[in-house]
């Protein structure tokens, strides 16, 4: 998700100023990403500069508040309206780290893909605990249940997609190990020289 359209999508809401923008973005993802409020800013500023917000007059706090625009809105619904291509998201960076572990000389990529298993199976049963406390506070918060469903399948996922790399990885190691006996010629055995 871009932040751009986090925060047009916050102000259709109604207009709001930076640090509600970035509390209520914060509370809408149920705190799984958290924004500085320079890139607040500096995204309102490239908004207002591409005419998708307007700011407002200075409250009596001195806060600037920023309303979204038509052309705003439309940029709004236009990203709503598109698919996430793969190639959209972020880089694994979990995967490059892995490849990386892979070819580097001295690494143990055993290690490497338990700590991360270990790291994502405790991020798990955080996220269930979250879940389990949210299902009895709130059953109307179903944007964080959704949130917080979207991270515990990307958990599920990348800790069965590590038992996967781990398995391979051994299968690999068995295989070629045979290989390279074969190839490792046998040292003669040493005659001993008849006594006579």
């Amino acid at each position: 998700m871009s932040i751009r359209h986090g925060l047009l999508a916050l102000l259709e809401r109604g207009p709001m100023y930076g640090y509600q923008l970035r509390a209520a973005f914060e509370e809408s993802v149920g705190g799984t990403w958290s924004l500085n409020i320079g890139q607040v800013y500096t995204t309102l500023s490239r908004l207002e500069r591409d005419e998708f917000v307007l700011p407002l007059p200075e409250n009596d706090g001195g806060q600037r508040p920023y309303e979204i625009t038509g052309t705003g809105r439309a940029e709004l619904a236009r990203w709503f309206a598109t698919p996430i291509e793969r190639t959209d998201r972020p880089r694994d960076e979990l995967a490059i780290k892995l490849a990386l572990a892979m070819t580097t000389p001295g690494v143990d990529v055993a290690a490497v893909v338990q700590s991360q298993r270990t790291a994502g199976v405790r991020a798990l049963q955080e996220y269930t605990r979250l879940k389990t406390r949210q299902d009895k506070q709130a059953q109307d918060d179903l944007s964080w249940l959704l949130v917080l469903d979207a991270m515990i399948f990307q958990c599920e996922a990348e800790i069965r997609w590590l038992d996967h790399c781990e398995a391979t990885i051994l299968r690999r190691t068995r295989t070629a190990r045979p290989a390279e006996q074969a190839q490792t010629p046998e040292p003669h055995p040493v005659r001993k020289e008849a006594r006579r």
